[in-house]
């Protein structure tokens, strides 16, 4: 089984990437927030990987990190209707804080933004998930929403993912688009570093 690969970046594109290991070329899937997140052509690269089997062949999918990597393993085994495929839509749509968020909040409504994935399916997510994102492993006690649904009462532990729910939240409140929110979030992460707070998140996203 193929859990990472680190190599050089051979080709990228939104949904794709080959990485030279040792001589050999490996094609990853990756969702939108990993391919972000690469390095130029050329340049040395470490991903992830989720190593899937089919009767027609093998596929790799490819995360920036080890728990993105594992949050996606976790979708595609324990929901029903979610395959690789679908798993990793959802994850160029929502960044893992984010999809964390709505599936502890029961948010249903957010979930059903995602491609591939209507009402039924997201309160599936939900169900079989909750527990698993809830801090601790057990089901976590309700806790005040935000305009995005998502909670913005997370222990200290999960500061860092709140600002970035957060900030989110905040900036579909001034007419941006989940999609669109959650990447301007990205970007200004990777600018200000994970211990940002939601002001400065904001206000790099917005450009100030």
């Amino acid at each position: 089984m193929i859990v990472s690969l680190s190599g050089k970046l051979i080709e990228a594109a939104i949904f794709r990437a080959v990485i030279e290991c040792a001589g050999v070329g490996y094609e990853v899937n990756i969702p939108v927030s990993t391919a972000e997140k690469l390095p130029r052509i050329g340049e040395n690269v470490r991903l992830f990987t989720l190593q899937t089997f089919r009767e027609d062949g093998q596929t790799l999918y490819g995360f920036h990190s080890a728990e993105e990597r594992d949050f996606f393993k976790l979708l595609v085994e324990k929901v029903s209707g979610i395959g690789p495929g679908i798993a990793l839509k959802i994850f160029s749509r929502l960044s893992l804080p984010v999809l964390r968020g709505a599936i502890r909040n029961g948010d249903v409504a957010l979930l059903s933004q995602c491609p591939g994935i209507g009402k039924k399916t997201a309160e599936r997510l939900v169900v079989e998930l909750r527990d698993k994102v809830a801090p601790g492993g057990n089901a976590a006690a309700p806790g005040k929403k935000n305009g995005a649904g998502t909670d913005v009462s997370a222990p200290a532990a999960d500061a860092p993912a709140s600002a970035q729910s957060d900030a989110v939240a905040a900036l579909m409140s001034l007419g941006f688009k989940l999609a669109d929110a959650d990447k301007a979030v990205r970007a200004a992460l990777s600018k200000a570093g994970a211990d940002a707070s939601v002001e400065t998140l904001i206000r790099i996203a917005l450009g100030n």
